[in-house]
């Protein structure tokens, strides 16, 4: 049998950790690699057009899956192109193992073409970025990255020079067993103690939920229930916390609706469960706070803690659930429940105001139709920028939905990449990216994936024909907007060029229709909607010292936004109060 080279050993080895596709674009440095993922049966090279798009669709795989993924760039330019995507990855807690191959061995260091220093460029992104100058190096150096990126929950980066990629393999390499899954964490004793009596003592507690309470909505709202506790969240725990919650006031932030900000103001103590919201602003500095969180340098980041407990959210509250005293005044919570579906009264007029006849049609209703009409178990890929604001207003989770998009890190030009990760881990789930003009532009060479795999995926453009957020954070700087226009084609028609099924729609009364079709069409699909570009959303509490460049001016050309379903089950959670 011939001995196994470099690459051989370095693919088999990430098919032993269970990543079953490696997303890039080819090169001659990353030849070796490429030729062992053809020959490994267990292995698929998918080939994008770009490799940003590789890096995103590496990590949305991961979300949805919870496992290892992988993707790869060449040399210098090539693995350069990766590092936005792993920084969306690795803020967004997503295990990813980023091959980035390197010029030859003994040229590194002599300004050979296409020479970066990708084992230092990938730090800031990655838990571990280490450079394979060896062969010897080999299993133990691709293990440690595996473990470092599953373990601790991010990227990690392997740079390898793509002539020690073709030498042979160490002979009988131990294949060390590797971690595929992280544990649970309990906290102290000393901490659920602490956490116990804080919540004993105080009158009136609010919750408000990360992406970390993931798994944990039974417990978060036995919880609740227990304590008689408003429930609030971010945008990332939105899908985890919202459905199924009698005690939901909302979200929290520069998208928020509702009445989570008073919930998490007006309470005496506020417990922070699982969440890293960057916007401290929106937070509280004159109530008692606890965090849980099981990444420890979470604790305290954000705003003064009065306890900091390290754990996971679900095992923590099955910790706390049996040992806190149930609270019988349940006030303040129905006072907040009241305050939010109020909240949501006065702003779902906003477009339901002859929205079937406004023309631009209302992005507002776009993402209201597509809500009622995509699958109950559908994945949503969503654009930063405007098209986040209609998601996490408009789109109802239900325990099965997900919505994945650039929430910590920010990026433009996410969806459409997400969206062929997503899509790759099953062909029979709908997957709908939710793009803006802006982003779907940015990367828009990789709707050519879509048809090269026949990927199903559907891409309803919000085109408003404009950089919608940017203009809203000018206008509301009190700046004139500028440089925000885009001059678009028909996207329809570009969708059709490529081979996809594509239809635009200029008028409210084509949409159902076209996403209907759409969704019903065997392969990729894209829906170009025009929409208002006045269609602009602010927060329900704002001022200027919340975030630079946000402030209230009556003089702005805003709506306030509707809030779709969200509604409803406001109505349906004040109905349900008891009665005395």
């Amino acid at each position: 049998m011939a001995k196994q080279n470099v690459a051989e050993q370095f693919v088999d080895i990430l098919a032993r950790a269970g990543v079953r596709r490696l997303y890039g674009v080819v090169g001659d440095s990353l030849n070796p690699v490429v030729d062992a993922v053809r020959r490994n049966p267990a292995m698929d090279w998918i080939h994008v057009r770009h490799e940003e798009t590789a890096a995103f669709a590496a990590g949305a795989e991961a979300q949805i899956t919870g496992k290892l993924t992988a993707c790869a760039g060449s040399c210098g330019p090539g693995n350069l192109h990766l590092i936005n995507g792993l920084y969306d990855a690795h803020r967004s807690m997503a295990p990813v193992l980023a091959l980035a191959s390197h010029i030859p061995s003994s040229e590194i260091g002599l300004g050979y073409f296409q020479e970066t220093h990708p084992d230092q460029l990938f730090r800031e992104c990655s838990h571990y970025s280490e450079l394979i100058s060896s062969p010897k190096q080999m299993p133990r150096l691709l293990h440690t990255a595996i473990q470092n990126a599953v373990g601790r929950g991010g990227v990690s980066v392997v740079s390898l020079p793509g002539d020690i990629a073709d030498q042979t393999a160490p002979d009988k390499a131990v294949e060390t067993a590797l971690v595929t899954a992280r544990p649970t964490v309990r906290p102290g004793d000393a901490e659920i103690d602490a956490l116990v009596a804080m919540i004993d003592a105080a009158d009136k507690v609010t919750l408000f939920c990360g992406s970390g309470t993931a798994g944990a909505h039974a417990e978060v709202m036995e919880f609740a229930g227990k304590i008689k506790s408003p429930v609030g969240h971010a945008l990332r725990g939105k899908e985890h916390i919202q459905y199924d919650n009698p005690y939901d006031v909302g979200m929290s932030g520069l998208l928020g609706y509702g009445a989570a900000y008073e919930a998490t103001h007006e309470c005496d103590l506020l417990i922070l469960l699982g969440t890293d919201f960057p916007y401290n602003a929106f937070l509280p500095d004159d109530v008692k706070i606890a965090q849980v969180d099981v990444r420890p340098e979470h604790l305290g980041r954000r705003s003064k803690l009065d306890l900091a407990v390290w754990g996971d959210v679900r095992e923590t509250l099955r910790c706390l659930i049996p040992r806190v005293r149930a609270k019988e005044n349940r006030r303040f919570l129905d006072r907040m429940l009241k305050k939010h579906a109020d909240a949501l009264e006065g702003v779902v007029k906003a477009y339901t105001r002859k929205v079937e006849k406004h023309v631009p049609i209302h992005p507002e209703y776009v993402a209201a139709v597509l809500d009622e009409l995509a699958d109950e178990d559908a994945v949503f890929t969503v654009d930063t920028g405007m098209c986040n604001v209609w998601a996490a207003r408009y789109l109802t989770p239900n325990g099965r939905r997900r919505v994945i998009g650039s929430f910590s890190h920010g990026s433009m030009a996410n969806a459409l990449p997400m969206a062929i990760g997503a899509q790759f881990t099953d062909r029979r789930r709908q997957v709908v990216s939710m793009s803006g003009d802006g982003g779907f532009a940015m990367l828009m060479g990789d709707f050519l994936t879509l048809v090269q795999y026949d990927l199903p995926v559907k891409v309803v453009l919000f085109n408003n024909s404009s950089l919608g957020m940017v203009e809203l954070e000018m206008l509301v700087a009190g700046l004139p907007s500028y440089g925000t226009t885009n001059k678009n084609p028909d996207f329809a028609a570009v969708a059709r060029a490529c081979g996809a099924h594509g239809v635009r729609v200029e008028k409210p009364r084509q949409l159902a229709g076209a996403l209907k079709d759409a969704f019903r069409h065997k392969g990729p699909a894209l829906v170009d909607v025009v929409t208002d570009p006045n269609a602009l959303s602010i927060p329900p509490k704002i001022s200027a010292e919340m975030v630079t460049g946000f402030a209230l001016s009556a003089s702005k050309i805003v709506l306030d936004g509707g809030v779709g379903r969200m509604l409803q089950m406001a109505r349906s959670n004040l109905r349900n109060m008891p009665r005395p």
